[in-house]
């Protein structure tokens, strides 16, 4: 295989594992719900850099450690590449 078909497999499993996190974080929603009031957050990534918004300080700042995470994989698969 050549790289840009490895880029594109890394891409589809990268997705797949968000669909199942995604997923999981329903089911076990659904299941242990504690009726508190709900809360977001949102992770838009330009590039290699994060943009956090959420509703709270703690959201946040898991959206901003998820963010950091996702930058550092994303520099890691960079530099397998180069």
């Amino acid at each position: 295989m050549n790289s840009a078909e490895n880029s594109i497999i890394r891409g589809f499993v990268l997705t797949a594992i968000g669909f199942f996190l995604l997923f999981l974080g329903l089911i076990t929603k659904a299941i242990y719900g504690n009726g508190a009031q709900p809360e977001f957050g949102g992770l838009v990534l330009i590039g290699p850099i994060p943009i956090v918004i959420g509703s709270s300080e703690g959201v946040s700042y898991s959206m901003l450690l998820l963010g950091l995470f996702i930058f550092a994989i994303y520099i890691l698969l960079w530099r397998a590449n180069h």
